[in-house]
Order: structure tokens, then sequence, then C-alpha cells
């Protein structure tokens, strides 16, 4: 950068400074609030004492759990596709054995809008999605995927 564009950039250093007083409980609060945002206290309080909405960052540990999860639905829906196209690995499947493939799938599926729904919170204390119920979305997000294969199955 050249002398004269950092002579006519603006930072915030050396600008005014707001004292805030806080007890040792609200002041960890703020930076555990500001951690979880991806931000350092000071940006955090910036942002929020000027309206902005604060998005947090998804917890890496329950990003690899849906990971997880997602590969075991990967991997049962295999075995239904091969079952369903009358593979010859799969002959000696029962309908005892489809319904409990469907049955884990279901769990699976269960399991996966839980953790969606510990990562994905509703802004501004609302809990809903464009209007409708969370708990609405998530229902018919997997509500159809294991009705069709299940009628197959009988």
């Amino acid at each position: 950068m050249s002398e004269s564009a950092k002579k006519d950039s603006k930072t915030r250093k050396g600008s005014q400074r707001i004292t805030v007083y806080c007890l040792p409980e609200e002041k960890k609060r703020i930076e555990d609030n500001a951690r979880s945002t991806g931000k350092t206290a000071s940006s955090f309080l910036l942002a929020v004492g000027q309206g902005y909405q604060v998005s947090g960052i998804v917890d890496a540990e329950q990003v690899r759990e849906m990971a997880k999860i997602s590969g075991n639905l990967g991997r049962l829906g295999g075995l239904l596709k091969w079952w369903l196209t009358n593979d010859a690995r799969t002959a000696d499947f029962t309908p005892d054995t489809i319904r409990l493939v469907l049955s884990k799938i279901e769990d699976l599926q269960q399991e996966l809008g839980e953790t969606m729904s510990q990562v994905i919170r509703p802004r501004s204390g609302s809990d809903k999605v464009k209007g409708v119920p969370f708990s609405v979305v998530k229902a018919k997000a997997f509500k159809g995927s294991s009705q069709k294969t299940e009628n197959k199955a009988r």
C-alpha cells in the first residue's frame, strides 16, 4: 500500500474508545458469545452496538456428527437400492430385513434432524423459518423419503 493510501484509509486504532464496566460473569458471557460467532469481544460488541444481527459459526463437532449420520444414511440407502433393483447381493433379504433398514433410516433421519436443530437456531428468538414453525419444516424435510420405500417393501 502506498504512503498516501495509508494516510487516507481509516482505521479504528487511535480512534475513540468506549469503556464498559461489567461483572466477571458478564464479561465471560460476552467473550463466550463473541467466540461462538468467530469474533473478538471488541468486534462483537461493536457489531451488536450498531444493531447488526451477529450470526454464529457452526460447531465443528456437530458438523462431524452430521457427516457421520449422513454417511450412515448413504450406506443404508445403498442397501435399499440394491434390494429395489433385485441385486444378487440382496437375494437373502427378507421383508423383515427391509423393514429393519427402513426403521434404521428413520432413526438416523430423526437423529440428523435433532443435530441440525442444535446447529440451526432461528433468528431473533423466533422458532419459525419464513413464518413456518421450525418443527414443521424439519418434519417435512424427513417425512416423505422413507414412506415411499416402505410401501415398496410391503
